[in-house]
Formats: structure tokens, C-alpha cells, sequence
């Protein structure tokens, strides 16, 4: 029987030596804290904006913060400003964002200015886009040069995994979630060493930038939902429709991408695409009301606060609404991240289903229709499991939504992605 198990697993990987994993701890952990402190500055920076915009600014204009006129305004206006600075900032604030992932090689410095710039300005106008892929892409340009200028002895592989998973641990307030992330990455990339032993400096990483957060913001992901105290056999069914009606909603989503970017490339020009697009923007939020506006975090705990506030029928349309709002600013021009928004998706939908059937528990509702939207639109699946089950802190949750996640991921596995390649054509 020994003998049968070492066959099926294949060999071990040569352990990494003690004394290679040692000197990544000190570079490990200053990533780890400037990864944070960047994005803490960045976003109390997008905040403090978007008070100006949102309430200084109507209330000086007797306009209402959150009606549909300042809305619609706003939003154009975001498009039109962020169209203009993309234009004119070097290197245009990266590369075409439908191109680009939540990990990928390192920009050039001279586009950082631009990228962080237009960054807060599409956080505090609105945007239904998150901040986790541009600041992510900025640490890694900004890790990866300064590693190379000061230590140029070190390899320069290092420095790519270790910004990523401070600012992942940073963004998430854990550094599980970018240990989960880099399981998967790794695991499909051949390399010497225990899977541990390569996530040693990552992890490192992530638990520096996660304390940094924690210790300075407090975040939470925690909605405060009531406690899944009573598993029941219909519970079972519950979870996978719902998980997989997530996944459906996400798919339609991820087919409409390319045909949406398409769309506002024709338009040949950064100006147009994102001012039409932040017009868009603009009605949606006017159809789907103030809730569905910016990257839905805290959103979603106005939502959670009050699972009996709307109907279902009103949850369904913030849903959609959502979800149209997050193809059209992710494929128009907007710089950011999908997972925040996607998660506002997830939530509205699991109250749709427990306004719907009160009987299915509302934090199992939650997380399942978190989790099937992020497997179609991430296609991270422990992301994914991670991000549903510390909405509710709740461990009586997981064996559900692992049952969940199988059909779910039968749906999404195997089909375009959420991402496109350089001409435009979906990744698989």
C-alpha cells in the first residue's frame, strides 16, 4: 500500500535548503509593509475624494448626493477625466486593463504616477471596479525596481511573488488568501522545491502586509450575518442552485466581455470609450440606485445590514444592474479589479434567494452566490471558497459550499475567461 501511494504521488521535490530560505525573510517583510502602506495611502486618499464628489460638492450645488442627474454626471464626468489622463500620463496607465490579471510581470516605474493617479480618480468617481489589480501591478513595479537598484544581488524572480502576496495579504487583511492564491498559481509552474518551501517568501509577505492593514485600518469582511447553526439535507440543493445560478450570472457576464470591449475599441480613442462608458455607468446607477455605485465593499454590508430592506426583485436588479456595470467599466478603459464589485454580485444575489425562499439561511445564500460569481469571473477556486467563507466567519458553512463549488465549477471550467489576449479574443 506504500508502495502504491509513493507511486501515485511521484517523487518528493528536493527540499530548499535553510539557509536559501533565510535571507527572503527581511525582503519578504519590508514588501510586506510598504505593499500595505501603499494601498492604505491610496485608498484613504480615493476616499477622501470621493467625499468631495459625492457630498461637498452636490451639497454646495444643492443637488442631491445620490440622485440619478448627479449620478449620471458624475460618472460621465469620471470617464471624460480619466479618458484625458490616460492619454496624456506616460505609458497611459499600463496596458489595455481587459488584457491584464491580478498577477502579472512587472510594469515599467514611469507608469506608476499615471496608473495610481487614475486609480483614486475611478475609486472616488464611482466606478464599479475594485482597487486589488492596479495596486497590485504597482507594487510589483515599484518592488521590482527598487529591489533591483538597491539589492542586485538577489534574483529577480523574488521580487514579482512577494509584492503581489503583500498586497494580496493586505487587501484580503490575511495572508491565507494569498497563499491560497499562489497554491494554485505554483502548482502549475515547474520548479524545485516543496510547494511550502516555495510559498515561504510569499507567505512571509502577505502575513507582513496583512498585519500592517490589521494594525492600521481594522479591516473586516465579516457581514454580520445570522449564524448557519442548523444544517438541514434541503440545504444541499439550496447551495448548489444557488452557487450555480452565481456561476450563470458570472458566464453571461464573461461571454458579453469581449463583445463590450469590442464595442468601445471601435470607438479608437481612450476619451470616447470612457467617457460613453462612464455615461453608461452613470444610467445603470440611476437604474439600480446609489448601492450599486463604486467597488460595493462597503456596499455590501449597507446591504447585509438589512436583508429584509428590499424585495427580491429589487436584489435581482442590483445583481444585474451590477453586473452589467462591472463588464462595461472592466472592458470601456477603467483601470482596476473585479473581485470587490463581483462579491456585491454574489451578496445581492444570495438575498434575492433567501427573500425569495426564506427557509434557505441567509449567510448560506450569501456565501453561495459569492462563490459561484467569483469561480466564473476569477476562476480561483480557493479564492474563491476563501472569499464566501470569511463573509460569514462561520466554519459550518464550508462543507456546503465545497459541495457547491463541484457543479459550479463543472459550469465555469474549461470556458473563456474574463481576460482577453492582445487581439482582443477571450483566454481560456
Amino acid at each position: 500500500m506504500a508502495t502504491e501511494s509513493s507511486a501515485l504521488a511521484g517523487p518528493a521535490p528536493e527540499p530548499t535548503p535553510v539557509r536559501r530560505l533565510l535571507p527572503v525573510i527581511v525582503p519578504a517583510l519590508v514588501v510586506g509593509v510598504l505593499c500595505a502602506l501603499l494601498l492604505l495611502g491610496i485608498s484613504l486618499l480615493a476616499e477622501r475624494l470621493q467625499d468631495v464628489l459625492w457630498e461637498t460638492l452636490p451639497d454646495a450645488l444643492s443637488i442631491g448626493r445620490y440622485s440619478s442627474l448627479w449620478m449620471i454626471v458624475m460618472l460621465t464626468a469620471s470617464g471624460l477625466v480619466v479618458g484625458l489622463l490616460i492619454r496624456a500620463v506616460p505609458g497611459h496607465a499600463g496596458p489595455d486593463p481587459a488584457t491584464t490579471g491580478l498577477v502579472d510581470p512587472p510594469l515599467p516605474p514611469g507608469v506608476v504616477p499615471g496608473l495610481l493617479l487614475v486609480t483614486v480618480l475611478t475609486l472616488a468617481g464611482g466606478v464599479s471596479l475594485g482597487p486589488e489589480n492596479p495596486i497590485t501591478a504597482v507594487n510589483i513595479a515599484l518592488a521590482f525596481w527598487l529591489g533591483r537598484r538597491f539589492l542586485p544581488g538577489t534574483p529577480a524572480v523574488l521580487w514579482l511573488p512577494l509584492a503581489a502576496a503583500g498586497t494580496i495579504g493586505a487587501l484580503f487583511g490575511t495572508p491565507v488568501a494569498a497563499a491560497l492564491i499562489f497554491s494554485e498559481m505554483l502548482a502549475s509552474q515547474p520548479g524545485p522545491g516543496a510547494l511550502w518551501d516555495r510559498l515561504f517568501g510569499p507567505l512571509a509577505a502577505g502575513t507582513a502586509g496583512a498585519l500592517t492593514m490589521s494594525l492600521l485600518a481594522h479591516p473586516s469582511f465579516d457581514l454580520s450575518l445570522p449564524a448557519y447553526t442548523h444544517p438541514h439535507w434541503g440545504d444541499l440543493l439550496s447551495s448548489v442552485v444557488i452557487a450555480l445560478a452565481g456561476a450563470v450570472l458570472g458566464m453571461l457576464a464573461v461571454y458579453a466581455f469581449p463583445h463590450a470591449h469590442r464595442l468601445f475599441r471601435g470607438l479608437k480613442h481612450p476619451v470616447p470609450a470612457l467617457t460613453a462608458g462612464g455615461l453608461l455607468l452613470g444610467l445603470l446607477g440611476a437604474l439600480g440606485g446609489h448601492l450599486t455605485l463604486f467597488k460595493g465593499l462597503a456596499e455590501v454590508k449597507e446591504l447585509a445590514a438589512d436583508p429584509g430592506g428590499w424585495s427580491a426583485g429589487q436584489f435581482a436588479v442590483m445583481a444585474v444592474v451590477k453586473t452589467a456595470a462591472l463588464v462595461i467599466a472592466a472592458s470601456c478603459g477603467f483601470r482596476g479589479g473585479r473581485i470587490f464589485p463581483a462579491v456585491f454580485v454574489g451578496v445581492a444575489l444570495g438575498l434575492c434567494a433567501h427573500a425569495l425562499v426564506p427557509s434557505v439561511p441567509v449567510a448560506l445564500a450569501v456565501t453561495c452566490g459569492v462563490l459561484g460569481i467569483l469561480l466564473a469571473v476569477t476562476r480561483q477556486g480557493w479564492l474563491s471558497l476563501f472569499t464566501a467563507a470569511v463573509l460569514v466567519g462561520d466554519a459550518a458553512v464550508l462543507p456546503l459550499l465545497c459541495v457547491a463549488s463541484l457543479p459550479a465549477w463543472l459550469l465555469v471550467t474549461g470556458r473563456p475567461q474574463m481576460e482577453l489576449s492582445a487581439d482582443g479574443t477571450p483566454l481560456r
